[in-house]
């Protein structure tokens, strides 16, 4: 097969997120193919030796090569400006896979103390098991991340905006500190899509999805990705061949089809983000408001510099403790009591309790994960509605 578009440099990010890595079969179809196979059939012997060892390239088995699988990666990697990309199973397993790729034991990671609940349990509980040690610093003190490089440091780890509290990292000012002491920076981009927000563009040198949320879209499958240059994520994918974390051409498929209306549904949820905690910070029972789109917001400045918008997370705290929370949750009848994202359909869980239940109550201290704290995922929705039903949630207080 041969792909059915001009090189990649040619286009804007709306028309790769609709064409690139699309790849026409001896139908000619339009929409890209399903290919629904556990292996591939080879010409002869010595061609499955071929295909086998690397000498040539070419399909040989669904765990590690699939035709509509490279097309979402080759999609999701011009989307960011990367050279490659490596398509997982789901948001975590690329983020074990790719330390389980780069890092060896006795090696160390430094990382923001913002970050989901389980990113959390991988680095600071599950990989000292194996030898390799995780140092949480604050995610916006350039200072702290530099103090807490070893000898052996490989990697710096960052969620920017952090779930659940949107805190923003300066990535170049990050990049900067670690390329000086031979240090690679990983940057989940999960909350901004390259729509938003482009790592590698400010000197990262690999990107992750949990393609589950925005990517998909539609809260439909699971999935996920690293991204960058070949040489780092030919080393991940070393470790999906072998370990099999591997993404099912089904929901690459459906990603795809997700990746097709990326922009516009980014650009509309933004949108609606951003009214939405406009009017949460005049709500009288409402403490904070946490989105990187408001003035009020700390990093304001670097989020306008580094974002081109404030994406659609938006994160608050109520008067009160855990019981205000939970009324507020439970007194809402539109919004969908879930922990998922990136939907359509507008998410609204209590961090504390669900993302960040399984961590300790220090690593919630350090991560900033208060009892009072309710976060929204906000989808496409009328934002009038979605105010309707959170001042009915927040009358129950």
């Amino acid at each position: 097969m041969e792909s059915s578009v001009p090189p990649i440099g040619d286009y804007s990010l709306e028309t790769l997120a609709v064409r690139a890595g699309q790849q026409r079969s001896q139908f000619n179809e339009h929409s890209e193919a399903l290919y629904l196979t556990s292996s591939f059939v080879f010409d002869s012997a010595a061609q499955a030796a071929a295909r086998f060892s690397g000498a040539e390239e070419g399909n040989v088995y669904s765990r590690f090569t699939n035709p509509t699988v490279s097309a979402f990666e080759t999609r999701l990697a011009a989307l960011e400006g990367a050279e490659a990309c490596v398509a997982t199973a789901s948001g975590m397993s690329a983020i074990l896979s790719l330390v389980m790729s780069l890092c060896s034991s006795g090696e160390h990671i430094v990382s923001s103390s913002g970050l989901f609940g389980a990113t959390q349990q991988l680095l600071g509980t599950i990989m000292p098991r194996f030898g390799i040690q995780t140092s949480f610093v604050e995610q916006t003190d350039v200072a702290a991340w530099r103090a807490a490089i070893r000898p052996e440091t490989r990697l710096f780890f960052l969620e920017t905006p952090s779930n659940p509290l949107t805190s923003v990292a300066d990535i170049a000012a990050l990049v900067e500190v670690a390329h000086q002491r031979g240090v690679l920076v990983v940057v989940d981009n999960c909350f901004c899509t390259p729509i938003l927000q482009r790592p590698l563009d400010l000197g990262a040198d690999l990107v992750l999805h949990s393609a589950t949320k925005y990517l998909d879209g539609q809260g439909r499958v699971l999935g996920g990705a690293v991204a960058g240059p070949k040489r780092l994520t030919d080393e991940v994918f070393r470790f999906l061949r072998t370990a099999g974390p591997t993404l099912s051409a089904f929901n690459a498929w459906v990603l795809l089809k997700g990746l097709e209306t990326l922009q516009i549904r980014m650009q509309a949820q933004s949108a609606k983000a951003l009214q939405l905690a406009q009017w949460l910070e005049r709500q009288p029972r409402v403490t904070r408001v946490y989105y990187p789109g408001l003035r009020s917001h700390p990093q304001f400045e670097l989020a306008s510099r580094q974002q081109k918008s404030g994406g659609a997370i938006v994160s608050f705290t109520v008067k009160g403790a855990r019981e205000e929370a939970w009324k507020v949750v439970d007194s809402c009848r539109l919004l969908s009591i879930t922990a998922n994202l990136g939907d359509t359909k507008t998410t609204l869980t209590h961090p504390a309790s669900t993302t960040h239940g399984r961590i300790t109550p220090e690593q919630r201290a350090l991560a900033g994960v208060s009892e009072d704290l309710l976060r929204i995922a906000v989808g496409l929705e009328g934002v009038v509605d979605l105010q309707n039903d959170l001042e009915t949630g927040l009358s129950a207080i």
